[in-house]
């Protein structure tokens, strides 16, 4: 990496929102409750999964995978992000900066692909639910969980590497607040081409490979709902999709936004917000969405809290 070659080269500057520096103590405070609310929210996902035993299920073993992600996908930027909002140091180590790329890239399409795996779990559960069990067996969860970390592993690996070998010469402004793809190359003084092309393959193949089947998937899902005899079948079962598909619309939704969207159709600020969004407010609503719609988990809340009659 040619800037990293430079003896005097000694990392980057996260600019953030610098440019509007009586902001940066409000992003602080807000950021800083999306994080904390993100780590009671997702370890709690976590730990109501495996102390009842009602939740031993399949969709709260992808949950709880899900939760983890969001966890680790959170705190490999937020606390680097605040750090640089309170105070003037704004500088992330390339270590750090070089870390934070594989972590965040490979989280991040885990996450996605974990979504896939969900709507697949819900597709068995709706539509073979006699055979629900036999094909959702605990040797297949783990499969498909494993293939979720390691598909993102392998996007992470690919696009970092490739990003990681441009020249930078010197430059360090990040104009994000993290490390990722679209500022890093924005920073070369090289010939991008080839890492755009591979970002922008990637990138469209992480999401419209994803997103296509997850859509195919909740088809054929309205389709057995609506055959459904009973009213609270019926409702029971769009809940539990509802709450799902949400969390896909608003994690592909941004990642779009943020990758494969034209650089030139959104102001640069507006990109700030997108990252934040997919890099902080996404993770804090995930378990928010599945506790409000989801009757099981409020359940398993009470008792956690003790508010509830039976026992764990």
């Amino acid at each position: 990496m040619g800037g990293a070659k430079n003896s005097s080269f000694q990392g980057f500057i996260l600019m953030g929102i610098s440019d509007h520096p009586q902001l940066e103590r409000i992003f602080f405070d807000v950021i800083l409750f999306c994080y904390l609310f993100t780590l009671v929210g997702n370890f709690t996902i976590i730990l109501i999964s495996h102390l009842d035993a009602q939740l031993h299920t399949p969709m709260y073993f992808f949950l709880s995978n899900l939760a983890a992600v969001d966890l680790a996908y959170t705190t490999s930027v937020v606390p680097q992000m605040l750090f640089n909002l309170w105070g003037p140091d704004k500088i992330i180590s390339y270590g750090g900066c070089i870390t934070q790329l594989y972590v965040f890239l490979w989280l991040g399409a885990t996450e996605g692909i974990l979504l896939v795996v969900m709507a697949f779990d819900r597709f068995v559960a709706v539509c073979r639910p006699l055979y629900y069990m036999t094909i959702m067996n605990p040797r297949v969860c783990w499969q498909l969980a494993a293939t979720a970390w390691l598909g993102g592993l392998g996007n992470s690996l690919t696009q970092s590497t490739f990003t990681l070998q441009l020249p930078f010469c010197g430059h360090q402004a990040v104009d994000s607040f993290l490390c990722e793809v679209p500022a890093l190359i924005k920073l070369a003084c090289g010939d991008t081409s080839l890492n755009e092309a591979v970002r922008n393959g990637v990138c469209a193949f992480f999401t419209a490979v994803p997103l296509s089947t997850i859509l195919i998937s909740y088809g054929y899902i309205a389709q057995a709902v609506l055959k459904i005899p009973s009213a609270e079948g019926r409702h029971k079962a769009f809940n539990t999709c509802g709450s799902h598909l949400i969390v896909v619309f608003l994690f592909y939704g941004s990642a779009i936004y943020a990758y494969l969207l034209p650089a030139k159709s959104s102001s640069q600020d507006r990109g700030k917000f997108i990252t934040l969004f997919y890099s902080v407010v996404t993770a804090m609503v995930n378990p928010l969405i599945y506790t409000l719609r989801n009757k099981e988990v409020k359940g398993a809340l009470r008792k956690l809290l003790g508010k509830g009659r039976g026992e764990w």
